[in-house]
């Protein structure tokens, strides 16, 4: 009887305990939303404080001298909360192009006190006009064409990320 009790609480033990695979396919799940499926760049939160309210994304972030060179070329798709940021070492004006990039995008332009200073709203595809920083930029944020406008989000926001 007392072996019988015993493999009994062993059984409730092992039955209570996480199992291997049920953690393992769990951290993998999350390591893959954590890393966009296109492009293979980390996803971050990123919030945009306006007078309308929060505004939350999550952001593909370009850190590299390649990525950011890449940024947001030949994709087809963004969906409306989702971006690229772009931090940026310094504060220097940044400046940026639509080369090979078919989607319109909202490019804006945040300063080093994390507040937007200027957005070049929908950015004509493919041109090679550069759009402007006014004044150092901290980062860039990329988001759908239009979005900005739409969400009520304008210079003098709060970026956090």
């Amino acid at each position: 009887m007392m072996r019988f009790c015993a493999l009994a609480a062993m059984a409730l033990l092992a039955a209570c305990s996480p199992q291997g695979g049920t953690e393992t396919q769990v951290a993998n799940a999350a390591a893959a939303q954590a890393v966009h499926p296109i492009s293979g760049l980390e996803i971050i939160p990123l919030t945009v404080t306006s007078r309308s309210g929060k505004h939350d994304f999550r952001v593909e972030v370009a850190a590299s001298t390649q990525e950011q060179a890449r940024g947001l070329m030949f994709r087809t798709q963004l969906g409306p909360d989702e971006g690229m940021i772009f931090p940026r070492q310094g504060n220097a004006q940044a400046s940026f192009w639509m080369k090979d990039t078919p989607l319109p995008l909202d490019i804006i332009f945040i300063g080093p006190d994390s507040r937007i200073s200027n957005i070049a709203a929908m950015t004509t595809p493919y041109s090679l006009d550069s759009v402007t920083s006014i004044g150092p930029a901290s980062a860039v944020l990329e988001l759908a064409g239009g979005r900005a406008e739409e969400l009520g989000i304008e210079a003098g926001d709060l970026v956090e990320y």
